[in-house]
């Protein structure tokens, strides 16, 4: 007489404890290069919004006809420039502040040292 013996599927400890160390090493080497590249994002963004408040600040001492050593503020840009939902400038995507140049020959600069133009 045979014996039927069910045994049943299933994975065991071990194994299920070697799948958690073999995620968790691979979370390890990856979320560094997530925050990496949210860094280097955040960076480009903001550089490409002080290359078009550049292009913005040229048009408008170009139009009203100021010398390099005219002031001007970030409101005097807002016609030049793609404004966001709340009508105004783009902000900085790592959180960082615009401030404007003292005069036409200075570009606005982000208040993180990181992000500046070339």
């Amino acid at each position: 007489m045979k014996r039927s013996t069910s045994r049943r599927g299933g994975f065991t400890l071990v194994e299920i404890m070697i799948v958690v160390a073999i995620i968790a090493l691979l979370a390890t080497i990856a979320i560094p290069n997530f925050v990496k590249a949210r860094a280097t994002a955040q960076q480009t963004g903001c550089i490409n919004n002080l290359q078009q408040m550049d292009g913005a600040l040229q048009t408008w001492a170009t139009e009203n006809r100021k010398p390099d050593t005219a002031s001007y503020s970030l409101n005097d840009l807002k016609p030049y420039i793609k404004l966001d939902s709340h009508g105004d400038i783009p902000h900085c995507p790592g959180g960082g502040t615009y401030a404007e140049g003292a005069s036409v020959t200075n570009p606005p600069t982000c208040s993180i040292p990181s992000h500046k133009l070339p």
